[in-house]
Order: C-alpha cells, then sequence, then structure tokens
C-alpha cells in the first residue's frame, strides 16, 4: 500500500499483531546502512517508552489504515516529499 500519511496516524503493518502510530518521516535506517525509511513508528497505545521499540518502515509495508492524522497546510511539503518516496516504491515494483 502507497499510503502518504501524517503524524499520529494509526496503521497495522504486513505480518503484524500490534498496530503502530507514526511519528516521524525519512529516517535513516538502523538496520540496513544507507537505506531511508518512509516512516518511524511506535507501538499503539504504549507509544515511545524506550528507543528499541521505534519501527522503521516503508509505506508498502502498511496493510490496513486504522487511524488518520491530522492534516494541515503545514503537512504540505512533507506529503510532497513522501509523495517522491512513493514513486520510488512503484518504480521497484515495476522492475
Amino acid at each position: 500500500m502507497n499510503t502518504i500519511l501524517p503524524i499520529g496516524s494509526v496503521v497495522m503493518l504486513n505480518n503484524a499483531t500490534k498496530p503502530v502510530m507514526i511519528f516521524g518521516y525519512l529516517q535513516k535506517s538502523n538496520f540496513t546502512k544507507d537505506e531511508v525509511v518512509d516512516y518511524v513508528g511506535v507501538p499503539y497505545p504504549e507509544g515511545n517508552i524506550n528507543v528499541a521499540v521505534q519501527i522503521g518502515f516503508q509505506m508498502t509495508d502498511i496493510a490496513k489504515v486504522i487511524f488518520e492524522g491530522y492534516r494541515s497546510e503545514d503537512f504540505k511539503p512533507w506529503e510532497e516529499l513522501l509523495a517522491l518516496a512513493s514513486a520510488r516504491h512503484l518504480a521497484k515494483e515495476k522492475t
């Protein structure tokens, strides 16, 4: 699912058993060198109880949107950046 979502959105990831709340965008992954993840989230409803529970994931990892966060004009530049990420994922799917 190539979904562009604002901070505060709650999603279910593929093969997950617990929802995740988005709290950040476009950050370096701790797992793969030079990889940038589309979203950073924390388990819902616990939140950011420890840096070890933060989850980096791509928009293509989203199985279901449970709740969509607040959108304002301030979100517009981020939405445009995430649209570029979405296009990157679509290009990968075609190859």
